[in-house]
């Protein structure tokens, strides 16, 4: 019944037809209303100072011309996170906006209760973005998005957006454009709308994203490099940004055609909490079968993802099929707890070559009942499909699971080809699982299993199967439209998100050592560029991308200024380089017994015997691992106390740390970080001021609970 249904939904027209002779109205202040159809002239940049919008359209069956005009709220010299209010607010139904320029705000455009609203050939590029506290070298778990909370308008207030409609149906945005923004549409309660031929890339949050909003077309549309959270062989970690995004509840949406390629995922889908029972109780809430359910995801491009292609958990009878899942860093698709989901005729290729643990490699499914692998292609995939339970116990007492069962099993693999991939199938505790006519080749372990991983293999399987027609909207190819730039490496995220390469820039990437700054070089004409460097500084061209490697010539703070000349235009970078003679550090790590928050002298007592280390370095990302270092150390609870003595040159200094979980920092004995809690990565800096040259001691402790576990302590210059 979806496509039927669908497709009857979806035919709106494109508003009233274009009026001609349309009065002039003049945008000049803040507060300008305008309720009929008309031609807009804007006069200056218009700061919307109580917040509610400087432009308002009231009315209905309007037809609004901003005729390529730009609207903006904020000078071009105010940092992207410092925009406030709304340019321009729709209340009323079949209202045409065309020809929009809107920037400098929080929000572009908002429509609350617009039916039949159009939106067409608008540019919301330039709004609101965060500034990013990640950095080539390290991740600021600060960055984080959280997606989980919009019922009081939490994406807006937080993440602000470029075009954001809420409460409406028989909504068509399409040819609309977004850059240099964190998010490109929001949809917040949207039905029966059609989304297509926009291109909303080059965002460091979500390029479209759906909060309980069903029964929608998103077709066409490219939106690639939505991304934060990323340094390419660094770390990969997406920090929940995506492509396509659709949270609590978004069910029977057609999402076909698009692009959604180098995202933090390409799509992510996540049941809600609502939906799995977590907060506050809804004793009224059925949940059974609760969830993004029924959508049709068909043709996209889901590939060079930080984490996955295609997330969607907690969901029933979704169909993918005839998808591109290449090169994803985590996996192709991570399907935890999905139920009756059909994955078909899909391409995984390379994917899982950053993956964490045994979660990589093409379909990736925990927790999974009665889904069809069926007819699809892996090659050099870490593992073409792994099906696994394990013992959730934070999850398994949710009214969604309690309803929708804790079990994996009753899982098909039929008719797929695996060609080259590391492992073909892994079972673990994974249930029953049916295998027919699947084919391996050149793949070294083909199908491993526990013994409590039952298969039931068949010689054959009929299936009436052909891929579904269904409706498709727009006229542009987004698809490979980006080809030359295929493969993570071409991921490049700054302070204020990912790099579109329409401009000249140098770029920090990751250097191969703390005393160097290493520049990518891109846009027009960068290549052939020169680079030349102000300070106390050497500047050389390296490896196969001819990087810019920045050096000191002495230790200590050193300020220094870089210019790309390319022909006529100059670009120009500022930065402080850190050099320093790298202390030795003394390190112990050992298991302990007595809770240091409780007995802080006990647990210290804890580490006489264990071996001394020396470290050139305190950096670490345990993950969920044990220190290692040829120690048998365990990987939760355990303890490091470390000491070293570090030659700083006079001036101002900062000490940074970044731990999980508890951490404290001595210089000179004098306690200058104190975070003696379990807690997730946390950064803490102190100030340090030399008034002449010397040496320093340094004194570290830090304990691990459980879970992950991070320790870093490094100097800077403020």
């Amino acid at each position: 019944m979806l496509l039927p249904l669908l497709c009857a939904s979806l035919s709106f027209p494109g508003g009233p037809p274009q009026e001609t002779g349309a009065p002039v109205v003049v945008v000049d202040r803040d507060n300008v209303t305008i309720d009929r159809s008309c031609t807009v002239r804007i006069d200056g940049p218009i700061v919307d100072a109580d917040g509610n919008g400087v432009v308002h359209i009231v009315g209905d069956a309007l037809q609004v011309d901003f005729d390529g005009q730009s609207l903006r709220g904020a000078a071009p010299s105010t940092d992207a996170d410092a925009f406030t209010g709304i340019g321009v607010t729709v209340r009323g139904r079949e209202v045409v906006v065309r020809n929009a320029r809107i920037a400098g705000f929080r929000v572009g455009i908002h429509a609350r209760n617009a039916d039949a609203l159009v939106l067409e050939h608008c540019d919301v590029s330039g709004n609101f973005r965060q500034r990013l506290g990640s950095t080539p070298e390290r991740e600021d778990p600060a960055d984080w998005l959280w997606p989980h909370a919009n019922d009081d308008g939490e994406w807006q207030k937080n993440y602000g957006a470029g075009i954001l409609i809420e409460s409406s149906a028989g909504v068509t945005v399409r040819r609309c454009r977004a850059r240099n923004g964190q998010n490109g549409l929001l949809l917040d309660r949207v039905e029966r709308s059609l989304v297509y031929d926009n291109d909303f890339s080059f965002l460091s949050g979500w390029g479209i994203a759906l909060w309980r909003s069903s029964r929608n077309a998103i077709t066409r549309n490219a939106l690639d490099f939505n991304i934060r959270g990323y340094s390419h062989g660094v770390y990969n970690r997406g920090q929940d940004s995506a492509g396509l995004l659709l949270f609590e509840q978004c069910s029977q949406n057609v999402i076909a055609e698009n692009s959604a390629t180098h995202c933090g995922d390409g799509l992510f889908a996540f049941a809600g909490k609502q939906a799995l029972g977590e907060g506050e109780a809804d004793s009224d809430l059925e949940h059974t079968r609760l969830g993004n359910n029924d959508n049709l995801i068909a043709a996209n491009d889901f590939s060079y993802a930080a984490a996955h292609g295609l997330e969607l958990t907690f969901s029933f009878g979704n169909r993918i099929f005839a998808n591109r899942f290449v090169g994803n860093a985590i996996c192709g698709i991570w399907g935890g707890y999905s139920r009756d989901s059909l994955i078909a005729e899909n391409l995984f290729a390379r994917n899982g070559d950053a993956g964490y643990g045994d979660e990589r490699g093409g379909v990736n499914i925990e927790h999974g009942q009665r889904n069809v692998v069926f007819k699809n292609r892996f090659e050099a995939n870490a593992c073409g499909v792994r099906l696994w339970w394990d013992d959730d116990a934070a999850l398994r007492e949710l009214p969604w699971v309690v309803a929708n069962g804790f079990g994996s099993g009753d899982n098909l693999i039929i008719a797929n080809e695996f060609r080259a991939d590391a492992r073909g199938i892994e079972l673990v505790l994974a249930g029953r699982t049916t295998l027919a006519e699947n084919r391996f080749l050149d793949v070294p372990s083909e199908i491993e299993r526990d013994e409590r991983s039952p298969v039931f293999t068949r010689a054959s399987f009929e299936a009436d199967w052909s891929l579904p027609e269904y409706p498709v909207f727009g006229e542009t190819q987004p698809i490979g439209a980006r080809s030359s730039l295929a493969g993570r490496e071409h991921i490049l995220v700054d302070g204020w998100g990912p790099y579109d390469g329409a401009h000249p820039a140098l770029l920090r990437v990751a250097s191969d050592s703390p005393a160097e700054h290493r520049y990518r070089v891109g846009g027009p004409g960068a290549e052939a560029g020169t680079v030349t460097a102000d300070g106390d500084v050497t500047v050389t061209r390296d490896g196969p991308r001819r990087d810019v490697v920045v050096r000191g010539t002495r230790d200590g703070a050193l300020p220094y200024e870089l210019v790309l000349q390319t022909g006529g235009e100059s670009v120009r970078v500022a930065a402080r380089l850190v050099r320093l003679t790298p202390p030795a550090w003394s390190v112990r790590f050992f298991d302990w017994t007595v809770d240091p928050r409780e007995d802080v002298e006990a647990w210290r007592r804890e580490a006489d015997g264990a071996d001394e280390l020396t470290l050139g370095a305190l950096d670490f990302d345990f993950g969920g691992n044990a220190p290692g270092n040829g120690t048998d150390v365990g990987k939760d609870r355990f303890g490091t106390l470390a000491t070293a003595r570090v030659a700083l040159p006079a001036g101002e200094w900062i000490v940074r740390t970044a731990s999980d979980d508890g951490i404290r920092l001595w210089v000179d004995d004098r306690l200058v970080i104190d975070d003696w809690t379990h807690h997730a990565t946390r950064t803490h800096e102190a100030p340090l001021r030399v008034e002449a040259a010397r040496e320093h001691v340094l004194r570290v402790e830090h304990f691990e609970l459980d879970g992950a576990a991070a320790l870093r302590v490094e100097f800077d210059a403020p």
